[in-house]
């Protein structure tokens, strides 16, 4: 029979999965499960019960948040293979980076149990002014309340734990909307963050679409904040309705890859390979624009094409598989809508862009131009284009021009021109002799322009999920 699953609210697994929605593998169109569509009531439910979880977790020491953070990394570890198995069938991610997504969860559940004892405010030298000398002042970090937490599809449980993690580390209490076509990532971390011991209504899980679920938590007025991983558009419209709520997004990208004259440039393929294509391309700091000097160009796109020639694509359950599905057949036709307009724009295809049952394979694009979309938008599938640069100045201002500013990759072995590009390019991250694809969960991600606002990476989100508390005596 079909498994139903139920959610969790204060604490108990509730909810009617019949008719529920359907979770889809989207590699076969197989349903894997049947998870609750969250009411209107069920919204409601969640977020009372969060008021009592963060009343409980705000009153947690610190010792006990980092002890339930650590035992959820450790039980993550036990169960990593179940957990890679959930993730390929429901997001289609091949089983080497589900399994890699397994891990680095782990790893930040236990960089969240680090920062949750390492959390501390500072002292106020009041005696720098003199209508204060004689004072003594200090502040401390506080949680800012009930979260609510909407994550994508494309990492169902790491982006999950970048919300999730460093709002408990700090203290607060969440309720997460995982998206639609992932939700079972969400339910198995639910499961083990009650095993670790989490007080009942610290974390509750709702599943809706956004236009109702989403919506109703954005314009509560009893949230304190929204983290939200996305699209600019849905990103924008929920900072118009959140109110005086604290909002950080995570949004766009058509990440760009600088490759100069003297780069490695057999070290930068084996990168651009896996940061264009991995997860199918559908990675917010995916490569997509890949610049490389006009004196190595020739030689670049050809090793480049062999090395994606070499990728197998296919069923993301089988341990030899590269590429997988992309998320739905709506996404699937989209991007192939795409790759026709920057054909009949003049792009050329030096291989893949065809369709192979519910999978696009591995596609490199030349002779493109910054109005094709397949340039200028993200287009979130795995599509890369290759364009020749004359100067690394031009290279520079080539990689700048677009509407995102996630993260950028610069492959060079001058000193002076990689500091260059650091200060020049205006993106959240600066890559040196790697692809923007790179990170580790401990550093500040996040982006400029409409790559979003604020930062994650459990250090600098628990800053963004607490309050500044100012104390000061006069002695």
């Amino acid at each position: 029979m079909m498994r139903r699953f139920r959610v969790l609210v204060g604490g108990e697994w509730v909810g009617d999965a019949s008719p529920g929605i359907e979770v889809i593998n989207p590699y076969d169109g197989a349903v894997i499960g049947v998870v609750p569509e969250s009411s209107p009531d069920d919204v409601d439910a969640a977020i009372v019960a969060a008021r009592a979880g963060f009343a409980a977790m705000s009153a947690l020491p610190a010792y006990r948040r980092a002890e339930i953070l650590g035992r959820t990394s450790e039980f993550i570890h036990r169960d990593r293979e179940e957990i890679a198995g959930i993730i390929a069938r429901e997001a289609g991610k091949s089983w080497k980076y589900a399994l890699a997504e397994v891990d680095r969860s782990a790893e930040t559940f236990m960089f969240a149990s680090l920062e949750a004892r390492a959390e501390h405010g500072e002292i106020v030298p009041m005696d720098a002014s003199p209508v204060s000398a004689g004072r003594f002042g200090y502040n401390v970090r506080v949680p800012i309340g009930i979260i609510g937490a909407i994550a994508p599809f494309n990492f169902p449980l790491n982006l999950v734990a970048h919300k999730v993690a460093p709002a408990l580390a700090a203290g607060n209490a969440v309720v997460l909307k995982p998206a639609t076509k992932t939700p079972l990532s969400s339910i198995k971390l639910a499961e083990l963050l009650a095993e670790a011991g989490l007080p009942d209504g610290a974390l509750n899980l709702v599943i809706g679409s956004g236009k109702s679920v989403g919506n109703l938590l954005v314009e509560d007025e009893r949230l304190a904040m929204i983290t939200f991983t996305g699209s600019p558009p849905v990103g924008i419209d929920i900072k118009s309705r959140s109110g005086l709520k604290r909002v950080t997004l995570e949004l766009g990208s058509n990440s760009p890859t600088i490759i100069d004259e003297d780069a490695d440039l057999d070290a930068a393929i084996s990168r651009c390979v896996v940061g264009s294509f991995a997860n199918a391309g559908q990675v917010c700091i995916s490569v997509q624009r890949i610049f490389v000097h006009r004196a190595r160009f020739d030689e670049f796109v050809g090793k480049f094409v062999a090395a994606t020639k070499d990728l197998k694509v296919g069923d993301p359950m089988d341990r030899t598989c590269d590429i997988g599905p992309m998320i739905s057949a709506v996404e699937l036709n989209r991007a192939v809508e795409w790759l026709e307009e920057a054909k009949r724009l003049g792009a050329n295809v030096e291989t893949g862009g065809e369709v192979v049952g519910a999978c696009l394979t591995p596609t490199i694009l030349t002779g493109v131009t910054r109005d094709m979309k397949v340039v200028c938008s993200e287009v979130f599938a795995p599509v890369v284009t290759v364009m020749p640069f004359d100067s690394f100045d031009e290279a520079l201002d080539m990689a700048d021009d677009s509407l995102y500013g996630l993260q950028a990759g610069v492959y060079t072995n001058d000193i002076a021109k990689a500091f260059k590009a650091v200060k020049r390019l205006d993106v959240g991250g600066v890559i040196i002799n790697d692809v923007p694809t790179f990170r580790v969960d401990h550093m500040p991600y996040g982006g400029n322009k409409q790559s979003g606002l604020g930062r994650e990476g459990v250090r600098y989100a628990m800053e963004e999920m607490t309050n500044i508390k100012m104390v000061c005596f006069n002695l």
